[in-house]
């Protein structure tokens, strides 16, 4: 599934269910249940009570811009080709606060707390301006 890029990081037995979902357009999260709260990354325990009862939840793809920053110079392929581009810190409608990229919007367009939907781009999430 990611064989040869660098832009998504290694699939392993635990993330797969993770990657597979992103492939078929569709974000995952982890819920805790004996807290009841949410959390991305995906972890095999909860990072708010540390119970290792957490399950696989499909989140609902909105989201609200928390932070972000336009990238002019990256190095790193295939970063480097994609410049400018706007990393972000979103804060999902389930709680979690997940790191992304901005698409749709140049990041001098962008506004703290504007609505955002979740979008792929070669199986990796990303979000966009609307719902």
């Amino acid at each position: 599934m990611n064989a040869g890029r660098s832009d998504v990081p290694g699939i392993d037995a635990f993330t797969r269910p993770y990657w597979e979902a992103a492939a078929a357009g569709r974000l995952l999260l982890r819920r805790c249940r004996a807290c009841g709260r949410a959390h991305h990354y995906p972890r095999e325990f909860c990072p708010h009570c540390w119970s290792a009862e957490v399950d696989w939840e499909e989140a609902g793809g909105r989201a609200t811009l928390y932070t972000w920053s336009t990238v002019h110079r990256n190095d790193l392929a295939p970063f480097d080709a994609r410049t400018p581009y706007v990393a972000a810190v979103v804060d999902l409608a389930e709680g979690p606060r997940m790191m992304t990229e901005l698409v749709g919007c140049a990041g001098d367009e962008a506004v703290a707390g504007m609505d955002l939907g979740v979008a792929f781009r070669g199986g990796v999430p990303v979000f966009a301006p609307g719902g």
